[in-house]
């Protein structure tokens, strides 16, 4: 037979005290709330089809395919239907006011920004000696050597290993400014002469250099980005009054039964 624990929303906000997750929370009210002030201001609304919808992309998100593991992942973030539908109801504000918001200002910033959201496709070996880094670059250059038989041979990670070194589709935000310097300065395939750091050398085959090209997805994330920087400004400027309940009051409240 199990036993019970019982945890009081005490122990959960002494816990997320503990575990310097008590900022990240507040903060997390605090954006909902500015949202939903802002949504009203701006006489925003939520349609019943934009919920479903929302929904829909969470339990997609969650790769929740069947009511019951609908059910079972409400169980285990102790979420109600009508907590679910809170949710979705945010989601759905968060997206609509950022479009309100930002939408206009899309494309002039990112003609202002345009260097920004060129990307580049490499692949990186991080070594400890400048030494081997060069002895290595020189037989890359020479056809000596392939850069996914240094991959193989150096790096320690295995599927980073299998994957050559793969870091995948990066804007210049990415990497770390020396680096970014020297992969946006070329035109074209090509392996990088190595790159001191305070974490290492690097080895890096730049295979693509990626021009920006505003599409849906390029705009999407941009307004939201500009999105981020409004929620963050207005955090900054408001003065949260954490009103915690008396240890008499919380101790009062519903406890949560977990098994041990």
């Amino acid at each position: 037979m199990s036993k019970r624990l019982s945890i009081s929303c005490e122990d959960i906000i002494h816990n997320m005290k503990l575990s310097y997750q008590f900022p990240s929370v507040v903060e997390a009210i605090a954006t909902s709330k500015i949202i939903s002030d802002a949504a009203v201001e701006a006489g925003i609304q939520v349609q019943p089809e934009e919920l479903q919808q929302a929904g829909d992309s969470v339990r997609f998100a969650n790769k929740l395919v069947k009511a019951t593991d609908t059910w079972a992942w409400l169980k285990k973030h102790h979420l109600s239907l009508d907590e679910f539908e809170q949710l979705t109801r945010i989601n759905v504000l968060s997206s609509k006011l950022a479009h309100h918001l930002f939408s206009k200002q899309v494309e002039p910033f990112f003609f202002s920004h345009q260097l920004n959201y060129v990307a580049a496709v490499t692949y990186e070996v991080v070594l400890d000696d400048r030494d081997l880094a060069l002895e290595l670059f020189y037989a890359l250059q020479e056809n000596e050597i392939s850069f996914p038989e240094i991959a193989r041979q150096y790096i320690q990670d295995p599927e980073l290993r299998r994957a050559w070194g793969y870091q995948g589709i990066r804007y210049r935000q990415d990497f770390r400014p020396e680096i970014a310097t020297a992969v946006f300065a070329t035109n074209s395939a090509q392996i990088i002469k190595p790159i001191v750091t305070s974490i290492g050398v690097y080895l890096i085959w730049v295979e693509e250099i990626i021009q920006p090209k505003l599409d849906e997805a390029l705009r999407i994330k941009i307004q939201q980005d500009l999105f981020s920087s409004w929620l963050k400004q207005q955090i900054e400027q408001v003065d949260i009054d954490i009103q915690l309940a008396s240890n008499n009051d919380l101790r009062q409240s519903k406890e949560l039964l977990l098994s041990a």
